[in-house]
């Protein structure tokens, strides 16, 4: 008899993604904010006085944690490369045609000697609605058992929950804007793509997700 093998996603603290809100196996639910960045280097001296004085205000004006992630990946040039490919056939100059095939193996080569890496900045905007209240080892292990339910999260309930997370989503947005740095929260697609990635890291550069309306899940 064949033995049966456990699913990953039931070692995964996540029991759902649902309206732009991930749904935690504990009840709880989480927005991801994706950040800009700012060049602090290229800025004066008073200007980075005022971003860190800035920054300062911004974290002590919160009132509940958050968590602020740094994803480094090795940028992918395929579609540009494929999309430059395509001009340099459709040429019809034959020395524009040869300079654009050499720029093609120009960029190439230096991304695969370079190594060059892409971040994205998220900040994870946590809503708990029970309190911050610590759980034991058989609490949390128990939950895992409970995901279907929260899943099914009766939908005003769930809203009720939701519009207090998007208030702090909102109150830190416009934190952020206060400092230079723009943000927007990923919607439902977006989160399943970041996730997707995130576990998927290898599978993820060949094999895409699909557009959510392709999905059977509900959103």
């Amino acid at each position: 008899m064949a033995k049966k093998t456990s699913s990953t996603q039931k070692y995964l603290p996540i029991a759902g993604i649902r309206n732009d809100c991930v749904i935690l196996k504990d009840g709880s639910l989480r927005a991801v904010i994706l950040c800009s960045s700012i060049n602090f280097a290229l800025k004066s001296e008073t200007e980075q006085k005022s971003i860190i004085s800035g920054y300062i205000q911004f974290l002590n004006s919160l009132e509940w944690p958050i968590q602020i992630v740094i994803q480094s990946r090795k940028l992918n040039i395929d579609p540009y490369l494929e999309k430059l490919s395509q001009l340099e056939k459709e040429q019809t100059n034959e020395l524009l045609k040869i300079q654009t095939k050499e720029y093609i193996n120009f960029v190439r080569e230096l991304v695969q000697l370079g190594e060059i890496m892409t971040k994205k900045f998220f900040i994870v905007v946590p809503y708990n609605p029970l309190g911050d209240v610590k759980r034991s080892f058989f609490e949390r292990f128990f939950e895992i058992f409970k995901a279907p339910s929260l899943i099914k999260m009766k939908r005003e309930k769930f809203e009720r929950y939701r519009a207090e997370l998007f208030k702090r989503v909102d109150f830190i947005i416009s934190g952020l804007a206060n400092i230079g740095i723009n943000a927007v929260p990923l919607d439902t697609q977006s989160l399943i793509e970041l996730f997707y990635n995130v576990y998927n890291p290898v599978e993820s550069v060949f094999q895409k997700v699909e557009k959510i309306e392709k999905l059977n899940i509900e959103h």
